[in-house]
């Protein structure tokens, strides 16, 4: 690997607001690039992470999992992140970029027990601080670290919403060395003075550009203005627009761009993803995509949606015509969600319907299959959205369905990404080059045979009670509470018509317990003549006083015993009011 000072050329993404190739080379003190070992983005390099100078405890958990040979964005990093040089790292999505920072990170944090904890200025408080835009992102991240620590010490904390703030907080007082979050979360436990980043030594940044466009940077900057201003800063995005480059100009000290290419793949998605594209029509999109998820070699699959309706409708279709689907989007509370994505990983659901809040957060390596099942809002989300696939290796391939109304949205995405199918075909669920695009076997229907159906589903999946927090998470408890909140007022309702025909001309009678209102008292000649609410030998009120024990006792069943019809009272028969 030969370092050079020529700067980037930006990919063809940058044409949206990215900064030009001469403001990022004023920021950065030097460019590597993956090109001059003539190494795709999924290429595996021939030596091991202990080559690289790993410690032996990661090198070891790492080959637990069957990861030997670095990608080339995790060559080009390590040996300027081990040296504690901030670093800029650029690369497409799905390229490997967790362990490019999370190797390094590792190696400058101490466990307890460990050597050189008795030095640590302040044991139990983080030392190492990774921010990401989204809760899905913190947990694969944090997931991706701990399994590099196995055979460590250190602890890694995940800190982000939805959850309850009490667990949080407990992990935070036991100690932890790494915290990996997402910026409100982190802030809010700042202020509280619970989480303490004064001795941090390593931050990340991961997915800055999204972080971007979510609106988090100020928040980033706060978080970073919390750390020693001497520490080791790693930046990671897929594109620089301008204001993630002037986030690096403030905040990071002479930096290495280190940028991950195929030379052969001058586009900005992967070659390894296949992608197609098809003009569908609304009413027939899940009678196409229940057949495409029957495709031959057809795998783990997401299907996105726009939006939150969408995604729970496509989700409950699938289900019912016999797939194992899961959906995740804004609407289900944290457990739900991690639920759902935990189900996908593990296998018991193969088809994920979520809206874009999952995707930066998955990165599951067997995912054969992205489906677009409505047009993305612009060529950002197509490529964070088709990143899903094809990763660490493997193929991928990417379907897209456009209805007739976004025909001008799509022509702009397949500009920005020259594509090269800016009119799609028109395409129907029995259209023959949609079943030999796909690999679709002749015949197939929209349901999924009953011998197909071998997967466990999302039931098979434990929910987790993790205190969720702002959310009704729809539980039949909160159903049936909202349901007799429904009932009472229905019943208030009826009260207020029986009671407008109960109540005396002269304005309202006396409230009994609850606040309802009394009727009136029955006279003798209002008694029923069944004898079922008096028996025949009581005498009727007024004529012989009872003992006053047995007063308030009979009046109220003799209340209870009225015929109710709504009619109203008789005079007495001394011509006075009615008692109420």
């Amino acid at each position: 690997m030969t370092d050079t000072t020529t700067a980037p050329v930006p990919s063809p993404t940058d044409d949206a607001g990215d900064v030009d190739a001469a403001s990022l080379d004023a920021v950065v003190e030097e460019t590597i690039e993956a090109a001059e070992v003539d190494a795709a983005p999924h290429a595996t390099d021939e030596r091991t992470f202990a080559d690289f100078g790993v410690s032996d405890a990661i090198v070891t958990a790492l080959r637990d999992v069957g990861i030997v040979h670095p990608f080339p964005i995790q060559s080009l990093t390590l040996p300027v992140a081990l040296q504690a040089h901030d670093i800029i790292g650029q690369a497409k999505t799905g390229t490997g970029k967790t362990l490019g920072f999370g190797i390094p990170l590792l190696e400058r944090v101490v466990g307890p027990g460990e050597d050189g904890w008795d030095a640590v200025e302040a044991p139990g408080a983080p030392q190492a601080l990774v921010v990401v835009p989204t809760r899905e992102l913190a947990v694969q991240v944090a997931g991706d670290l701990e399994t590099a620590a196995r055979h460590r010490k250190a602890r890694v904390v995940q800190l982000y919403g939805g959850r309850a703030y009490e667990p949080q907080v407990a992990a935070l007082g036991r100690g932890t060395e790494v915290v990996v979050g997402t910026p409100g979360r982190m802030i809010d436990l700042m202020r509280q003075r619970v989480l303490d980043l004064s001795h941090v030594r390593t931050v990340v940044l991961d997915e800055a550009d999204e972080m971007l466009d979510l609106g988090f940077l100020p928040d980033v900057e706060t978080l970073l203005a919390a750390t020693p201003p001497q520490r080791h800063t790693m930046l990671f995005s897929a594109t620089m627009p301008g204001a993630v480059v002037a986030l690096a100009r403030r905040f990071m000290s002479h930096p290495t761009h280190i940028r991950a290419h195929d030379p052969n793949d001058d586009g900005a998605t992967l070659k390894a993803i296949r992608k197609v594209v098809y003009r569908a029509h609304a009413l027939d999109k899940v009678e196409m995509l229940a057949r495409l998820l029957q495709a031959d070699g057809r795998g783990l699959t997401i299907v996105f949606t726009r939006t939150k309706r969408t995604a729970a409708k496509v989700a409950d279709e699938l289900v019912d015509r016999g797939f194992a689907a899961a959906a995740i989007h804004g609407d289900l509370g944290q457990g739900a969600r991690e639920q759902a994505l935990r189900a996908f990983r593990h296998g018991k659901v193969d088809v994920l319907v979520a809206t874009d809040v999952a995707a930066r957060g998955i990165d599951i390596d067997d995912v054969t299959h992205v489906v677009n099942y409505q047009c993305p809002e612009d060529e950002k989300t197509f490529l964070h959205r088709i990143g899903r696939t094809g990763r660490a290796g493997n193929t991928g391939t990417a379907v897209t369905f456009v209805d007739w109304d976004d025909i001008p949205r799509w022509a702009l995405i397949d500009r920005a990404l020259e594509l090269g199918t800016p009119n799609p075909p028109e395409t129907y669920s029995t259209s023959p080059h949609f079943y030999s695009d796909l690999g679709i076997p002749e015949g197939t229907k929209g349901r999924l045979p009953r011998g197909a159906r071998t997967r466990a589903g999302l039931e098979a999946e434990e929910l987790e009670d993790i205190g969720e927090t702002g959310k009704h998470h729809g539980t039949p408890t909160a159903r049936g509470g909202r349901d007799g909140e429904r009932r009472g007022r229905d019943g208030e309702r009826r009260g207020r018509d029986g009671d407008r025909h109960d109540r005396p001309a002269g304005g309202d009678g006396p409230r009994g317990e609850g606040g309802r209102r009394r009727r009136p008292r029955r006279t003798a000649s209002e008694a029923p003549a069944d004898g079922q609410a008096r028996r025949s030998d009581e005498r009727p009120a007024g004529e012989q006083p009872r003992p006053d024990g047995e007063q308030p006792r009979r009046r109220r069943r003799r209340r209870r015993g009225g015929a109710g019809d709504g009619t109203a009272p008789a005079a007495p028969a001394d011509g006075g009011s009615p008692t109420p």
